[in-house]
């Protein structure tokens, strides 16, 4: 069964009339003419095929069908009022939810959050995880990062950086192989550590460089993320494909080494993703300059680094 429902905007100016029981100061509140008031009146009564109200000399009073009327439309616009009053306030809450990888988050945005929290200490920011793609309907978060090739629908999108990967390890783990072989490319014929979600950086980055003959018979052990693949580098397990972006501090700190400086860039890459219809919050606009000014700053020291790869014979 259909819900018999009147036009709209004639039933908002009729509660509006009979809330206040003046066509002038309904008017003023409506922002429109009092002959305005006047026909959207007339069109609701003509849908209804009943007067709700009596035209008198000093201005209109509710009849009893229309004072019956009232008593039950009037709570429907205030518990419309109040529900769209809470999702407004919950749009501007000085908390802002980010959704995006446990990889990126751990490596990439922590080390950095403190920056952003000098910066602005009133934004709270709340962080969760997650692997599949952000749904703005579904997931509680005002932005999300997210990995891939872009062109999501339904969202606007900022490019972070792009896949960069090349093979890193231990300072130790280096000096300890190259002492022992004494070329760089013999470092392939070690144990390649390999992340599960990115089983093909591998092949891909031997493939490029022309060194897939290198690691064919290399051991290989598998780890089911990219911090554990990683962690497993800085304990000296072997060797493994870094995502050049999110080790920058390890680069820093010279606990890892990129020991080919050959990297490969890919197609993917990591975005900053907002509901395409989402009103203006401040807090998201803050946070979306910080993180581009944050990942520009540091593509750029990335492609000041050292560009002239070792030899390898």
């Amino acid at each position: 069964m259909s819900l018999r429902i009147p036009p709209l905007n004639p039933l908002r100016v009729f509660e509006v009339v009979a809330r206040l029981q003046n066509l002038t100061l309904a008017a003023q509140e409506l922002h429109v003419s009092q002959s305005a008031v006047s026909r959207q009146l007339a069109t609701l009564e003509s849908y209804l095929g009943v007067e709700l109200f009596r035209r008198e000399h000093r201005g209109v009073t509710l009849t009893r069908a229309g004072a019956a009327y009232a008593k039950r439309v009037a709570p429907a616009f205030a518990e419309i009022a109040a529900a769209t009053d809470g999702l407004l306030q919950n749009m501007s809450h000085k908390v802002l939810r980010v959704r995006t990888y446990t990889t990126f988050t751990a490596k990439w945005l922590i080390p950095r959050l403190e920056d952003f929290h000098a910066r602005h200490p009133n934004i709270e920011v709340i962080v969760s995880n997650g692997v599949s793609e952000v749904d703005f309907d579904r997931d509680a978060a005002d932005v999300a990062i997210q990995f891939g090739l872009g062109g999501w629908p339904r969202v606007k999108e900022d490019v972070l950086f792009t896949d960069e990967i090349e093979p890193v390890c231990s300072p130790e783990y280096l000096d300890k192989n190259m002492s022992r072989h004494g070329k760089l490319e013999d470092l392939l014929k070690g144990r390649l550590l390999v992340s599960k979600y990115r089983k093909t950086d591998w092949t891909d980055w031997l493939e490029a460089n022309g060194l897939s003959a290198a690691a064919a018979n290399s051991e290989r052990m598998g780890f089911s993320t990219s911090i554990l693949t990683w962690q497993a580098a800085l304990d000296g397990l072997g060797i493994a494909i870094g995502q050049s972006a999110l080790l920058q501090t390890e680069f820093n700190k010279g606990l890892l080494v990129r020991p080919f400086r050959r990297p490969l860039q890919r197609s993917m890459s990591y975005y900053l993703l907002r509901p395409q219809e989402q009103r203006f919050s401040r807090r998201v606009a803050v946070f979306r300059d910080w993180l581009l000014e944050t990942a520009a700053r540091e593509r750029e020291a990335l492609a000041n680094g050292p560009k002239e790869p070792p030899s390898l014979g």
